[in-house]
């Protein structure tokens, strides 16, 4: 359905433009004694279109990187929570049970409940910590247990730190968003953009329309594109939860 609705979009940005440039035609027709642009105003419009570039380059690179970000995050995060869930065998016999629990609630936590804040941009509150909290307790051990469940149980200690720094880079990665300041050279340099090929076009109108058709679908579909990876955890083109169903099942 997104899919559709992205294609219908720059289909209609790019059928927009085009009939802007029949009516442009039409109510402004290029002279025969026409004089050619000037070379400088020629080399500004060249410019524009090199420096939009650089900034669709930008915001792209920006993105996508937080969002490979925010998936490396996830992974290491359900990663090491399976590791203590896994621990949880060479613990003694009755922590075991509670450890695997804790682990379990934990990763049914993340997926139902702070998935979707974090495709919304939310905050995931504090419950989340006091699972971890109760996760970390659990697999506490005292000094009756033997040397290898000692051994364990500072293991897990250590997979809980993994799990925790990377639990502190998924907040992050969802609150980062491209800035209002990209954003703004976004949108005016696509305006920009488009506008010279009105006043500096090649004068064969088929051909003038087709170009500024291409242009003006490319820069709508690169601007959609942005929009849908600018949200790390997005139900398009975001991080999924797969590596915890992957290792709790489905929530």
């Amino acid at each position: 359905m997104v899919l559709l609705e992205t294609i219908a979009i720059v289909l209609g940005v790019a059928l927009l433009a085009a009939l802007a440039v029949v009516v442009k035609t039409k109510l402004f027709p290029v002279a025969d004694d026409e004089e050619p642009r000037e070379d400088v105003a020629e080399y500004i419009a060249m410019m524009v279109s090199v420096l939009y570039a650089v900034v669709l380059g930008l915001c792209l690179v920006s993105v996508w990187d937080n969002r490979s970000a925010a998936a490396d995050h996830v992974q290491v995060e359900a990663s090491a929570l399976h590791q203590t869930y896994l621990l949880a065998g060479s613990l003694p016999e009755d922590r075991r049970g509670p450890v695997r629990a804790a682990a379990h609630s934990y990763a049914t936590h993340v997926v139902d409940v702070e998935w979707p804040l974090m495709a919304e941009g939310h905050p995931l509150g504090s419950e989340g910590w006091n699972l971890l909290d109760r996760l970390r307790a659990a697999g506490e051990v005292d000094k009756t247990a033997s040397t290898s469940e000692q051994i364990a149980a500072q293991e897990l200690v250590a997979q809980l730190s993994y799990v925790d720094d990377a639990r502190r880079g998924r907040e992050a990665s969802a609150q980062e968003r491209l800035s209002p300041v990209l954003w703004a050279g976004l949108l005016i340099g696509g305006v920009l953009t488009l506008a010279f090929m009105f006043l500096f076009g090649v004068q064969r109108n088929a051909t003038h329309v087709v170009m500024v058709m291409g242009l003006a679908g490319f820069i709508a579909f690169t601007v959609l594109l942005i929009h849908q990876l600018n949200a790390p955890f997005g139900a398009v083109l975001g991080a999924t939860a797969d590596p915890f169903t992957r290792y709790f099942g489905p929530a």
